[in-house]
């Protein structure tokens, strides 16, 4: 029997998601979470076999929790389920050691089959997402990404450096080089085509 635990912010989606897979005669969903944290909780209480969860999420998006899941002991293989066909996502949910990523369009038949080929130690991806990341890697240091999230905050660079503990001059390189490499008119445009590729 796979034990499952999932985690979806929605709770209409979270309840029929669990439902469909109730249904399954070898998977058992023993907890649902609302969000990232109380995901990682409910992970360390019932240590499942598989950790399903959606990428945006509040608290921990799916790839924060999936990096966090990864340090305990006997952690769950992580499949994420999104609405997000991004290949900057899927390149960060493979560093954080998720074993799939597949759409929430896909058939809950598709689901159940790629839950028990990650159950297996399997890897599953949509297959048009791997190969766009494969044409699109990731090009931002984490250092670029972390200062384009404050600039989707609306803030400037001397509050972004005083946060980060830069200097103003420190953080405006950055943003040149990241609008450089996102080839963007400005911080603002960088940050938006960075949030659209799922580097952010």
């Amino acid at each position: 029997m796979i034990r499952l635990v999932l985690a979806e912010d929605q709770s209409l989606l979270r309840g029929a998601l669990a439902t469909l897979l109730s249904l399954e005669d070898d998977i058992d969903v023993i907890a649902q979470a609302c969000d990232g944290l109380e995901a990682l909780a409910l992970v360390e209480e019932h240590q499942p076999n598989i950790l399903v969860t959606d990428i945006e999420m509040p608290n921990l998006s799916g790839i924060e929790l999936a990096e966090k899941v990864a340090q305990l002991n006997s952690p769950p293989n992580v499949l994420i389920v999104t609405t997000f066909a991004r290949p900057g996502y899927l390149e960060r949910a493979r560093a954080a050691g998720v074993k799939g990523y597949v759409l929430k369009d896909a058939s809950s038949e598709s689901l159940a089959d790629s839950i028990r080929k990650v159950m297996q130690g399997q890897i599953v991806i949509e297959q048009g997402l791997a190969e766009a990341a494969w044409a699109a890697p990731d090009p931002l240091s984490n250092r670029e990404r972390e200062i384009l999230r404050l600039v989707e905050k609306g803030k400037t660079n001397k509050e972004i450096g005083n946060e980060l503990h830069l200097s103003a001059g420190t953080v405006r390189n950055y943003l040149a080089d990241a609008t450089q490499k996102l080839a963007a008119a400005n911080r603002i445009e960088a940050s938006r085509k960075a949030r659209e590729n799922g580097w952010l």
